[in-house]
């Protein structure tokens, strides 16, 4: 124990924590990899065979635990590789990282090279596994070229492209072994697992020690030495500082960015742009940003790391929160079937058909397809901002270095003269082994001692000494380190583009963090409770054309940690990207760069500002590259050089080819006395780190109260418990030690241990139905998360038209939320499938469904007798099971919809019209309710048939019920709706049938109907339109024309019959010449109507309808209370007017988009025109015996034609300027509607009138004419509020208010008229 606790007592400092070596181990043999798949059909030299770490230095490291099985997984994914003479044999590298539960990362960098086997048993075993595949398949003259379309067979392993000769030779040897002519070679992997991706440094030390065993001469230490430095003696360099370490031949330099430049990325960003194009990396880009399913695909095992840390790298400020997997193992691929956010890798088999490949869920994914450099999107998700300037901005700097934008696009000149040094750079390969002596051999301190070891073997090495003198001379680097310079200044500018991006979306985002917690134990406890992001008010404050992406954007846990971690740097230190982003919006509000207004869309384009003020774009992008410049020139520190060891003399003897078994006792100890400069590095790493890991876990702690994407998952991949370990002991934070808050994050810790999966070395069938129940733990608590949600900020909005509260939701936002819920969804019916047909798991259901009750519906009409035997047994037995027996929900609306071309599109759009309709939890349990049909379709482990979390699901979706949605109507606005409008006279006062000829027009937000004709003596009819939206008026109308023109109407229905929705247009009048006020035509005023309470005597109750949403309670009209005769009072009229004029400022007061029908607040029950009325009919002298009924309109006109007389109108012309012409504006308005050519009645006149009047802010004008008119003594009481001059006033007051609004009216209301 003592030299593992002297291993990790300096180990989070140190470069490197383990070195190890994978292969074969000749004592097992060959064992075959099961959990990779079958694949006894193929030559035995393409199966896939156990590897094994045979080596790793040291034992273990505190802060880093060794797990063994996720390093020789990853090390060598696909197993075992086995070569002949006559395969290519380059060396190969890759690497991969693991993420622990503690959101932290480690990084693996693996050499793959091939070493001869001289094991007799192997070799023997090899020739009759080859015997026995030969006598099974006589007529396999070549090698296998089967391609199974299932995903194990899609992740067997690889065949290396042949280089012509080698082609021939094999299929000379038809692809087999011969033990007795044939030399079999395996593969063998060196690994280097480090704290931080340094993938050039590593990359160079690997390939040296590999060539320190394939050169003809020892190397000038023992391998140990090397081993031993990198290990032990090599530190990690400072922030802002660069490091020489040596390596075998040639020393190694890699530089560490300081605190306040971007985060370390080593990863090439100019081969992902290369790999994808820059239009693809983009779509990429904002798929990762909105959380999707990310699945990369690629033969090599470099090109999905490169890509997938090259796309979380450009997330800066932001990290992904979910399973981050750049290689899946092929004994991991049921992970696939994972329903949440991931972001993996997988490899391709060559020659397969991407056609043929099946996933589990596609509607949800995005598909990178990197060797043919195209992705598959999913549908319908917003498109980041300003998209083309931004992908105009990258494509300028990738051409600034030769680099087309075009994915897959040939290099150019100098891109070629670069690969050139490389052999194979699809594969990431090293160069031929010339082109490696070269490059290893420059510059190096070691020239002469390797040119005399050479001379002994014969090598000529004269051009190299010239080479070597020339760079000493000139301090020139070699190509190698050039081309590292400019993948690393081409990463620096890369990243500031995207970096510029969200600096300037997101410049004020501190402005809208709530931090209302007094501390952090009070914050922590309360946290699941607290709103901690105003997302309401920052939506507003944006341009309009980034509320689509930014509404579902800020929906996702990568937000909603970064906003947890800017409310814990009040009491902690600032989580490291986020204090780097905080400087550059710091920065950048300095030098003004922000535009000055907020919701400006205009694209800024990156410029990374100089101390130095330099107003050139690109020398101001240069800044951090030219630091990168810097430190490599001019290196700050040196790591100790390799030395000899207190070895064993005669263990790890030099043989060619073949590297040797290290000296363990020196390797598993660390050096006694390091230089002053690392011990102090290590100490305060040591004190960092500590810091580090409690921050993390306080972090993770509050992200498992977040459900957005799914708590099973957590920080990656917490499915794969990579630690052994538990992990080191939480350390409360500084200034949060109290009990509580200790007592909070172990029980929020508990529930994380609680909430992972087996580790890799467990992976038997228990094991993983145990995670897949982990999975749907996970999926009924997102889904309850999600509903509540919805509710409650469904219900908010609702509270506010009804005066409670502050609106907190837009319609982007209850969008945004829907998307999300048919997404969940989607992954729940995705969820253990047992065979996927088509992308939308849910529409294949519905399918299913649809075809088995025909099927069903088609037995029972061929038997009528037992249909009805059955049906009546149901009906007095048990009534409640009728509701099972239905046709399928409403799938041939959806089927019809041509606008629609995807199952993933219908499958959203039926989502959307359960919703609307209040039937969503419904259709879904009689969608489930078919048990025979869900167990055909799923596995037993899937959340479908696990019964109790089904009716839980289906119970918060039931709870959706009680509010109103139109995400439906909203969303489908083009297409053909069938309406059916029913016309319902009063048939105890009037005719049922008239003899003229009725019409109807039917309007709403999005249009009208046009004129209908109605079939005479036809109270009903039907049509199809396009979408109307919510429907606000109809126009009923005759022509007057037979004996039976006089028709009496109590109110017209029309109904949506797709959505169900049913309105209500009251009347209550008469239309026909000499009757009421002599109207042929109403403006009807609608609202959605309350389902019939005799649909509901089941419930056993009278309470207000469970479907119906608080929304649509209505206070009680003054007209209305009391019946024919009632009166209201002065206080109940005043009362109303004020209401009306309050609800129509809150209607402007809103969004845009939420503002609803202007209409019903003007001209509806409890509307403008109805309080209005009331105010004029106070104290009016309207029924007088033996003489027709008189109207307010009678009175206006009255009143009109008393100012136009000749006499009055002289007298008027002394009067103030501005009252003459009020008269005059009266006097036309009244004019121009008198003339209209429609036959609206005197009430809808003087609707008219008052509509006109509000739109033009002229009532308050016209108020005091009628006040001061003479005729008001004749048709109006003493007591009436219109002669009241102090009522009118107080009016007029109230009536100035909506000055401050642009009142539009509706076509169908101001029709005819013209002024």
């Amino acid at each position: 124990m003592s030299g593992t606790n002297a291993a990790s007592g300096a180990a989070p400092c140190r470069f490197a924590h383990y070195f190890v070596i994978c292969g074969i181990d000749t004592e097992t043999g060959l064992e075959p990899d099961e959990l990779a798949g079958e694949n006894f059909e193929q030559s035995p030299l393409k199966r896939t065979f156990k590897s094994k770490v045979l080596a790793h230095y040291p034992e273990n490291v505190e802060w880093n635990p060794f797990d063994q099985d996720a390093v020789n997984m990853l090390c060598m994914p696909k197993g075992l590789s086995f070569r002949t003479q006559a395969d290519s044999r380059e060396p190969q590298f890759h690497s991969f990282l693991i993420t622990r539960e503690d959101g932290s990362r480690t990084y693996g960098f693996v050499h793959t090279f091939y070493e001869e086997v001289t094991s007799p048993q192997i070799c023997s075993a090899m020739q009759t596994l080859y015997q026995m595949h030969q006598a099974e398949n006589p007529s396999s003259a070549t090698p296998s070229s089967s391609s199974s379309s299932s995903m194990d067979s899609l992740a067997s392993s690889l065949d290396e492209a042949d280089s012509p000769s080698s082609s021939s030779c094999r299929s000379a040897a038809c692809g087999g072994y011969d033990a007795s002519r044939d030399t079999l070679y395996v593969s063998k992997a060196l690994c280097l697992i480090t704290p931080m991706p340094f993938m050039h440094g590593c990359r160079r030390f690997l390939s040296q020690m590999h060539w320190a065993v394939t050169a003809a001469s020892p190397p000038p230490l023992p391998l140990e030495s090397y081993v031993h430095n990198i290990l032990y003696e090599v530190p990690l360099p400072p922030p802002g500082r660069s490091l020489k370490f040596h390596g075998v031949y040639e020393p190694i330099v890699c530089q560490r960015p300081g605190p306040g430049e971007l985060p370390l990325a080593d990863f090439p960003l100019g081969q992902t742009f290369t790999l994808l194009g820059v239009e693809n990396l983009v779509q990429l880009f904002n798929c990762t940003l909105l959380e999707m399913q990310i699945l990369l695909y690629s033969q090599d095992y470099q090109r999905l790391m490169t890509v997938a840390e090259g796309i979380t790298t450009l997330l800066f400020p932001f990290q992904w929160q979910h399973v981050y997997v750049p290689i899946l193992p092929a004994s991991l691929l049921h992970f696939l079937d994972a329903p949440v956010p991931y972001l993996m890798g997988l490899q391709s088999k060559e020659g397969t058909d991407r056609s043929k490949l099946e996933l589990p869920q596609e509607a949800n994914l995005c598909f990178v397809d990197i060797d043919n450099h195209c992705i598959e999107l999913p549908e319908d998700f917003p498109q980041f901002p300003n998209k083309p300037e931004f992908i105009q901005e990258l494509s300028e700097v990738l051409l600034h270095y030769d680099i087309s934008p075009v994915g897959g696009a040939p290099p150019t000149s100098s891109q070629q003269a670069l690969r050139e040094l490389e052999d194979d750079g699809r594969n990431g390969n090293l160069g031929g082994e010339q082109l490696a002596v070269l490059e290893l051999l420059q510059g190096n301190a070691t020239l002469e001692r390797l040119q005399a070891l050479a001379k002994r073997t014969g090598v000529r090495v004269e051009a190299l000494k010239g080479v070597g003198g020339e760079r000493e001379g000139q301090g020139r680097r070699t190509a190698v380190e050039e081309e590292e310079l400019r993948n690393a200044k081409l990463n620096v500018q890369l990243r500031e583009v995207f970096a510029s991006r969200f600096t300037t979306m997101f410049a004020d985002y501190e402005a809208f963090v709530i931090q209302s917690a007094p501390d952090l134990e009070s914050w922590l406890t309360n946290r699941e409770q607290m709103h901690n992001f105003d997302k309401a008010s920052f939506l507003s404050d944006q341009p309009e054309p980034y509320l689509p992406f930014l509404s579902h954007f800020i929906e996702t846990q990568m937000f909603a940690t970064f906003i947890d971690n800017k409310i814990m740097s009040q009491w902690e230190e600032k989580e490291p990207l986020l204090r780097v982003f905080d400087g550059r919006i710091d920065k950048a509000r300095l030098y003004n760069v922000r535009a000055p207004s907020l919701r400006s869309s205009n694209y800024q384009r990156c410029t990374i500002l100089k101390e130095s003020g330099e107003s050139e774009e690109w020398g101001q992008r240069l800044n951090e590259a030219q630091a990168i410049e810097q430190r490599l020139m001019k290196i700050d520190h040196t790591a100790i050089h390799p030395h000899l060891l207190d070895m064993k003399i005669g263990q790890g003897k030099y043989e060619q080819g073949f590297f040797p078994k290290l000296q363990s006792d020196v390797l598993s100890v660390g050096p006694t006395n390091n230089n002053r400069w690392s011990n102090r590095t290590a100490t305060a790493q040591r004190r960092k780190d500590r810091h580090r890991q409690q921050t993390e876990h306080l972090t993770l702690d509050n992200d498992l109260k977040e459900v957005e994407g799914c708590l099973v998952l957590q920080n990656s991949m917490a499915f794969w418990e990579w630690d052994k370990a538990s992990p080191p002991p939480l350390k409360p934070p500084k200034k949060s030690a109290s009990a509580c808050c200790l007592k909070y994050m172990q029980e929020a810790r508990s529930l994380g241990k609680n909430l992972r999966q087996p580790k890799l070395s467990d992976l038997s069938p228990a094991v993983i139905a145990q995670t897949n129940w982990k999975f749907v733990e996970g999926l009924l608590k997102e889904c309850r998360m999600k509903t509540k949600r919805m509710l409650v900020e469904k219900m908010g909005r609702e509270a506010v038209e009804l005066g409670h509260g502050e609106a907190n939701i837009t319609g982007l936002e209850e969008n945004t939320l829907i998307a999300s819920l048919c997404d969940l969804l989607e992954r729940i019916w995705s969820h253990g499938l047992q065979v996927k047909q088509g992308k939308s798991a849910l529409w294949s259901h519905l399918l299913h469904y649809q075809a088995r009750e025909e099927k069903l519906e088609q037995q029972q009409a061929e038997s009528p007798v037992n249909n009805l035997f059955c049906y009546l047994l149901l009906f007095f037995l048990s009534p409640h099971l009728l509701s099972h027996i239905s046709t399928p929900p409403f799938l041939r609306h959806i089927q019809s919809m041509g606008e629609i071309k995807t199952d993933v599109g219908r499958a959203r759009a039926w989502i959307r019209l359960s919703l609307e309709k209040k039937l969503l939890s419904q259709h879904l349990k009689q969608l489930l309710s078919r048990q025979a049909l869900t167990k055909k379709l799923y596995k037993r482990y899937a959340f479908l048939r696990c019964e109790e979390e089904k009716e839980q699901f289906l119970f918060h979706l039931l709870s959706l019920n009680t509010v109103d949605y139109f995400c439906f109507t909203s969303v489908f606005t083009t297409i053909m709706i069938p309406y059916r409008a029913v016309i319902i006279p009063i048939k105890k006062l009037s005719n049922a049938m008239t003899t003229s000829n009725p019409w109807v027009c039917v309007s709403g937000e999005l249009g009208d109907s046009g004129v209908r004709q109605i079939t005479k003596n036809v109270l009903e009819m039907t049509f199809d339109c396009q979408n109307l939206g919510k429907l606000t008026t109809v126009q009923l109308g005759h022509d007057n024309s037979g004996l039976l023109a006089k028709w009496l109407v109590d109110c017209v229905m029309v109904r949506n019959e797709i959505t169900g929705h049913t309105y209500k247009f009251p009347c209550g009048r008469w239309l026909g010449k000499g009757v009421d006020d002599g109207s042929l035509e109403r403006v009807l005023i609608g609202e959605l109507a309350l389902p019939n309470a005799d649909e509901d005597f089941g419930r056993g109750c009278r309470t207000p309808d469970m479907q119906h949403s608080p929304g649509q309670t209505r206070r009680v009209s003054i007209t209305s209370m009391g019946g024919r005769g009632y009166k209201p009072t002065s206080a109940q009229i005043q009362e109303a007017i004020g209401e009306a004029v309050n609800s129509i400022c809150k209607h402007f007061h809103k969004p845009e988009k939420e503002r609803g029908s202007l209409t019903i607040l003007l001209c509806g029950e409890v509307g403008l025109v109805g309080a209005l009325e009331q105010f004029f009919h106070n104290g009016f002298k309207s029924a007088r015996l033996f003489q027709k009924t008189v109207f307010v309109w009678d009175f206006v006109e009255k009143a009109v034609a008393y100012m136009e007389s000749a006499d009055q109108m002289g007298d008027m012309q002394e009067t103030a300027e501005p009252l003459g012409l009020t008269c005059v504006s009266l006097c036309h308005y009244v004019s121009a509607i008198n003339s209209s050519p429609r036959n609206i009645g005197k009430d809808g006149k003087f609707q008219l009138l008052v509509c006109l009047g509000a739109r033009d802010r002229l009532l308050i004008q016209w108020l005091p004419l009628l006040l001061e008119c003479p005729v008001i003594q004749q048709m109006y009481e003493e007591s009436a509020l219109l002669r009241d001059r102090t009522t009118v006033n107080a009016l007029i007051a109230v009536l100035q208010t909506l000055h401050d609004f642009p009142i539009t009216l509706e076509a169908s209301l101001v029709k005819g008229i013209d002024l």
